[in-house]
């Protein structure tokens, strides 16, 4: 059965939190280009230039964890924040980092029950332009007694074409083992896209590994030495909602990841892992690790820590009835479609039923998405798949876990649902559409045609493929030619779960043109590279 989010609006468990760090200066894009465990994780984090855990001894409430935003649109967004102790959360924006003329936000009383996290809901900001805000927290029973404040800064969406829309996808975060490494400065990878200055990020699922045990080192095939910041939460799979808190929390130990936070909003979806490995809905577990076997249980626990460390608009709806998929717009030249594969698709099977309505989508979701793509005005429309679509994602032996089955024949299973979107949106014509996706640890472009495919009632399109952004690196999957995909391009390893020693992290950059239209894919590598890049035009039903 599905699992749809829910959770409380304001968002604790007790443990190390990381002293405050100050975040880089960096220019606004749009003003230059348009005019232990708990002593593991402070020693690693010391060595690694990073602020070590401490304990507020103040008695004032301390925002040590960073602030976020995310589903930023033009005149919204959502603000998040972590107390150390009960506070009350108070949001303040302006147009200056002075704050001039701020506007006052009251927020939510955090407390235990969310593990003292909570975000802000952002409306009436102006379009187009850099919000700068910082984050108060006052002690509930005398306001006066404030902690020092958090700033951060974003910007909201542009309600004029000619702005143009830059953003960066990628997925697969602190997975296999593949820890925040102090020896090579932890997640690398999250100062480098803050430094590019993106207008937000697309986090493609896998935000967490809350099945992956991170151990305090791993010796590498050529005896190197992988060493990893540990913290209790981190020593088992996850189980209780505390050691789900837990693995959100360990993240935000990095302080590339917090500074980038700081300056950069996001677009979150999920996919497996922030449960356990390729999890469907209703199944039981035959897995010596969890205790808890019912995974409708483990998933009701890992989707209110995921609202409660996340901000996404969707989570907290009146009635009980969150959810992960959405749309989130950002201004007439793109729509962001978030799909969620995981929480009402079917079990995982051969995946060769000639009659499924279910599929990975869910009958509702993918009604709502037909809808939604239908009245979109936007120019361009991108679907953030946490799966892919052509690549054959085995589980086990004889079941599948996306889409494909590598039966290259007309559409069976899951595909069947997947053949009637994309007939669909042939028939509508709907322009526009674009796949990102990350989840198979490499990075790649596949271009989907009729003239290829056994199905042959759709457009042409094309779907791109990024990640991972700190986790291990992995063989490029078969294709299925059920849809006719063409690997244009692809950037793997050779053996399984390369370490990021080893193998480079991957994430995409969408560039959309506010005069042309045009839409640039660069598929990077950490490093600086771009390994791929191709301009897609606007107007078209398909590429």
């Amino acid at each position: 059965m599905p699992h749809p989010v829910t959770g409380p609006s304001s968002h604790p468990v007790s443990g190390p939190s990381p002293s405050s760090s100050p975040v880089p200066a960096a220019p606004a894009r749009r003003g230059v280009l348009r005019g232990s465990l708990a002593a593991s994780a402070a020693l690693a984090l010391g060595g690694a230039g990073l602020a070590a855990p401490a304990f507020a001894l103040s008695g004032r409430p301390r925002a040590a964890w960073g602030v976020q935003t995310g589903d930023v649109t033009a005149s919204s967004g959502l603000v998040w924040v972590r107390s150390d102790r009960p506070a009350r959360m108070v949001v303040e924006t302006s147009a200056t980092e002075s704050f001039r003329r701020a506007r006052r936000h009251r927020g939510p009383l955090l407390g235990a029950g969310t593990d003292f996290t909570g975000t802000t809901a952002l409306r009436g900001l102006p379009a187009g332009e850099q919000i700068h805000y910082r984050v108060t927290l006052a002690d509930p029973d005398d306001p006066r007694r404030t902690g020092e404040p958090v700033t951060g800064t974003f910007r909201t969406a542009p309600d004029r074409r000619r702005d143009g829309v830059r953003f960066l996808w990628s997925g697969d975060i602190a997975g296999q083992g593949w820890g925040i490494n102090p020896d090579v400065g932890g997640f690398r990878a999250y100062d480098e896209m803050r430094r590019l200055d993106p207008d937000f990020f697309l986090c493609s699922g896998d935000a967490i590994y809350a099945d992956g045990v991170i151990e305090p080192s791993v010796t590498l095939p050529d005896g190197r030495i992988w060493r990893n910041v540990t913290t209790p939460e981190k020593s088992k799979v996850a189980e209780t909602l505390d050691e789900y808190r837990g693995n959100f929390r360990y993240n935000l130990l990095d302080h590339n990841v917090r500074a980038f936070n700081a300056r950069v909003p996001s677009i979150v979806q999920w996919d497996d892992h922030e449960v356990r490995n390729n999890w469907y809905p209703g199944q039981i577990l035959d897995d010596p690790r969890y205790t808890e076997k019912d995974v409708d249980v483990l998933a009701a626990r890992a989707a209110r820590a995921f609202g409660e460390y996340t901000p996404v608009s969707t989570l907290h709806l009146p009635g009980g009835r969150g959810r992960v998929h959405r749309v989130v717009r950002y201004g007439p030249l793109l729509d962001v479609f978030v799909l969620d594969m995981r929480s009402y698709r079917n079990p995982n099977s051969p995946n060769r039923q000639a009659d499924d309505t279910t599929g990975i989508l869910g009958a509702e979701q993918l009604a709502w998405l037909k809808r939604e793509l239908a009245a979109s005005t936007a120019v361009w429309k991108v679907l953030a798949a946490d799966m892919p679509i052509g690549l054959v994602v085995p589980d086990g032996a004889a079941d599948f876990e996306a889409i494909a089955q590598g039966d290259p024949g007309a559409p069976l299973g899951r595909e069947l649902q997947i053949a009637e979107l994309l007939r669909f949106v042939k028939h509508r014509r709907i322009t526009g559409t674009l796949w990102l996706t990350a989840d198979v640890h490499y990075t790649s472009a596949q271009h989907y045609a009729p003239e290829r495919a056994a199905f042959k009632d759709f457009a042409p399109f094309w779907e791109f493929v990024s990640g991972p952004l700190a986790a291990g690196g992995f063989p490029a999957n078969a294709l299925d030619g059920t849809f006719g995909p063409e690997r244009v391009f692809v950037r793997a390893p050779e053996r399984a779960n390369l370490s990021p020693m080893e193998s480079p992290q991957y994430f995409g950059e969408v560039d959309i043109d506010g005069h042309s239209g045009d839409l640039t894919v660069r598929l990077r590598t950490e490093g600086g590279k771009v390994l791929f890049s191709k301009v897609l035009r606007p107007g078209r039903v398909g590429q």
